[in-house]
């Protein structure tokens, strides 16, 4: 019997971390921004590109009998352009890698494209290459490419003590749609749908150029305003009174012995965005403000007491 640490007892982001050790390399001259962000940050012919990757797999992300084709799609596509706006980067392009079994339908691999061009269209990108290759399972992988036209990235490093802390989009909405999925209801709609294909509020990211610092909320709030305190080195403090919980959440909980609050902490996969302001003023309309950043060992708390993320770690227990 090995008694090697296994990446259960390690956990997706000491996982990641591990990793980072190996492939970083920060005299890289073509990297201005590597492992450690939403994306990274590459020159390219006196410019510079944006760049992420996402996986999604079958069982993990989606099930078949869940999600049609068109929503995986979707999903994968949202997962990756959100990552490019959290940067303050504007998407050009999507890279898609499909494994697949031999036995798979065509007619649901097309659909799986038709999906994932309808959420490119969102934001006026297309794919524009790819791999497909068997498997045993299906696998998505999609790199985006973005630009930043002359501007600095916004990084997760940049929130400092006395900045306003802004969310945009929807959270919970996911996380709630999970539930009733997994309990073999197809409604109510609206949350169900928020599981199968996130919307991204990408508009609102677009705005968001003089943010101090921003994520895409793809693990949880909690999670990911830990990423950003831990990359700060400040203490992001949350007033859960200003936190949107709208009707369709607080329904859903009292229907379903659910946590309305819980699932707007905790919840992933919405993929709304979290920024910081260094003026309250620079705020831009429809992001909404929750809280403020203070100089401390880094963490993050909601209404005055230190939290632990219950967010989404691919292997923790």
């Amino acid at each position: 019997m090995s008694n090697q640490q296994t990446v259960a007892e390690l956990g997706e982001f000491g996982l990641i971390s591990a990793i980072q050790t190996r492939l970083a390399n920060s005299n890289h001259q073509k990297v201005s921004v590597g492992i450690g962000d939403d994306s990274a940050v590459v020159s390219a012919a006196g410019s510079q590109v944006v760049a992420c990757v996402d996986v999604l797999t079958q069982g993990v992300h989606f099930r078949l009998d869940w999600s049609s084709a068109n929503d995986i799609g979707r999903k994968a596509a949202a997962a990756n352009l959100a990552d490019i706006f959290a940067m303050g980067a504007t998407p050009t392009a999507l890279l898609v890698g499909i494994a697949i079994p031999d036995v798979t339908p065509v007619s649901w691999v097309l659909e799986l494209a038709d999906g994932l061009a309808q959420e490119a269209s969102r934001v006026d990108v297309q794919v524009v290459g790819g791999d497909v290759v068997k498997s045993e399972s299906i696998a998505i992988s999609v790199t985006a490419l973005g630009e930043l036209s002359g501007r600095k990235p916004i990084l997760r490093s940049g929130a400092k003590a006395g900045d306003a802390i802004a969310l945009a989009g929807k959270l919970g909405y996911s996380a709630a749609g999970y539930l009733m999925l997994s309990r073999g209801f197809r409604s109510p709609r609206v949350l169900v749908n928020a599981h199968r294909a996130p919307e991204p509020a990408y508009e609102l990211a677009a705005t968001a150029l003089k943010a101090t610092s921003m994520i895409d909320v793809s693990d949880g709030l909690l999670s990911d305003l830990s990423h950003l305190a831990s990359a700060s080195k400040v203490q992001f403090h949350i007033d859960s009174a200003t936190l949107p919980i709208p009707e369709d959440l607080t329904a859903a909980a009292s229907a379903f012995n659910g946590n309305a609050l819980d699932w707007v902490l905790n919840g992933g996969e919405d993929h709304a965005f979290v920024a910081t302001f260094s003026n309250p003023l620079e705020v831009p309309a429809g992001w909404t403000l929750i809280g403020s950043v203070t100089a401390g060992e880094p963490g993050v708390f909601v209404d005055n007491q230190l939290t632990r993320a219950t967010g989404w770690d691919h292997f923790l227990k």
